[in-house]
Order: C-alpha cells, then sequence, then structure tokens
C-alpha cells in the first residue's frame, strides 16, 4: 500500500516542561512494497511517526493517508512487532499466532492450517507447542513475526524488533526477514539505531534530525535489489550516513550532558565496521 506522510506536526504535553514538540513538518512518501528504514538518534520521533502511521497516535496538523485515504485508527492492514515480542505466556506458539484469527471469528481448522502455513515460514512449525518461557529471545521475535503475517497486513510496521538480540541471532532474522519481505511483498516500515541494520535490509533510509524530530536526508540502498553488497559499498554507504547524523547526535549529547560534553575532535566518533556499527545512535 502507499503511504503519504503530508506536513505533520506532532507534540505531546510534559508536565515539568510543557508542550513538547516531537515531529515538525514531516513529509515522507512510501510506495507500495518497498522496504524502508528510519534511522535517527533518540527522542528524534522515530516510533512517534510509527505510531500515526497505525493508527495508535493522532498529528496535530497534517495528513497521514494509506493509499490516499487518511488513517483515523487501528487497522488489520497495518501490523506493528515491537521490540518486545509482547507474547501471552500462557498459550502455545501456535495459539499465540492464531490469536488474532480467533478475534475475526475464523473457525478453529482454518485458523490451525493458516498459522501452521506461516510458522513453517518462520521455520518454527516444530515448535507450534511450546510455550514462549521455552523459547529463545530470536524465536519469540520470530513468533510475534509469524502473528502479525497471519493477519495478511499490507503494512508491516517495526519498531526495532531485534534491538535486544545477540548479533548472530540478528543476522539470522535480517535474512529471514528479507526472505518473508520477498516473498509476500509486504510495505515494510523498520524503525532502528543501528546503521548497519538499516543499510543490510533497506531499500530506502530515511534519516531524522531531532529537537524536533524532522526529515534531514534519505538514502537509497541501489544493492538491495540483488540483496548483494560488497563490504566496501557498505562501508562507505554506513560513513555518509554517519556523517549526516553525527551533528544529530552531539546535539542529543549536550542536551543531555550539558558542561560535561566534551568531543574528542581528532576521533568522534568510533569508526569501527563492526556488525553492530551504529547501535548506540
Amino acid at each position: 500500500m502507499h503511504i503519504e506522510i503530508k506536513n505533520v506536526n506532532k507534540s505531546f504535553f510534559h508536565k515539568q516542561k510543557g508542550t513538547l514538540k516531537v515531529l515538525d513538518q514531516i513529509n515522507v512518501d512510501i510506495e507500495q512494497g518497498q522496504f524502508v528504514s528510519i534511522l535517527g538518534p533518540s527522542g528524534c520521533g522515530k516510533t512517534t511517526m510509527l505510531n500515526l502511521i497505525a493508527g495508535l497516535e493522532k498529528e496535530d496538523d497534517g495528513e497521514v493517508l494509506v493509499n490516499g485515504k487518511k488513517i483515523n485508527g487501528p487497522g488489520t492492514d497495518r501490523i506493528v512487532v515491537f521490540q518486545e515480542s509482547g507474547l501471552f505466556p500462557w498459550l502455545s506458539v501456535i495459539d499465540n499466532v492464531m490469536y488474532g484469527l480467533k478475534i475475526k471469528k475464523m473457525p478453529k481448522k482454518e485458523a490451525e492450517e493458516k498459522a501452521l502455513n506461516i510458522l513453517k515460514m518462520v521455520h518454527l512449525s516444530r515448535y507450534k507447542d511450546a510455550y514462549p518461557h521455552e523459547l529463545s529471545g530470536g524465536m519469540k521475535q520470530r513468533v510475534a513475526i509469524a502473528r502479525a503475517l497471519v493477519m495478511e497486513p499490507d503494512i508491516l510496521l517495526m519498531d526495532e524488533p531485534f534491538a535486544a538480540l545477540d548479533e548472530q541471532t540478528r543476522m539470522t532474522l535480517h535474512k529471514e526477514l528479507i526472505d518473508i519481505w520477498r516473498k509476500t511483498k509486504l510495505t515494510v516500515i523498520f524503525i532502528t539505531h543501528n546503521i548497519r541494520e538499516a543499510v543490510k535490509l533497506s531499500q530506502r533510509i530515511v534519516v531524522m534530525g531531532t529537537r524536533p524530530g524532522y526529515i534531514k536526508k534519505e538514502f537509497t540502498v541501489n544493492t538491495m535489489q540483488s540483496g548483494i553488497m560488497t563490504d566496501n559499498v557498505m562501508f562507505d554507504l554506513e560513513q555518509r550516513i554517519l556523517a549526516v547524523l553525527q551533528e544529530e547526535i552531539e546535539k542529543v549529547l549536550k542536551e543531555e550532558m550539558g558542561d560535561d560534553y566534551s568531543l574528542d575532535e581528532e576521533n568522534p566518533v568510533h569508526r569501527d565496521s563492526s556488525g553492530d556499527m551504529g547501535s548506540h545512535i
């Protein structure tokens, strides 16, 4: 589905600070079937923007449209996968995946068949009778993704879904997510702090500035179509994104640290090209 965010402003009320503007004149156009990552420092409004698309928040000004229609609340065409899996501990894996189908009053046999097919897609069918406490963190997130996919959404909204996972598990889930995206042709909007994660997964990367949040720059990842990216190309793109983010990172640090803030001019950021580069941005 085609998503349009037009001239959107959003503020929240803070008891001590009064009205705080979180988003300022946001304009983003996302074509059907695109994989777009939203990247930016803490507090820039990434999650707020995701919540507006999900219909969990309401913009103050402007419009958020899906296929030309204004979003007025949550809908099964837009499903969110959060950082925490949010599984019901008293339900088995397959019952967790079937939960939304039961709410929709789908016949049990049909719901079970559909849930099992989705569990096969995320390679968890043999754990269908297990309970959440018996699963690893990565497996729980795969169940959460399966629970979202079984509803057959047009838009998958992912709010830092792999942030709490170890690097090896995250790499495995990156591959699985790309495979799912290619099979389902979903529109995916992926929130992350991790530059390398955004570069690996996305066709487009939207970089946000902060205080209040605004769109600072966009990057196109041309190699995503073939799924092939050399280390040199990846490193170069990471560095260009990091350069754009540096001013915003400093802005956040200055606000948080005040007089204690200082920057090593010779080496302002860690330049290692490890897989977790940018994870603290």
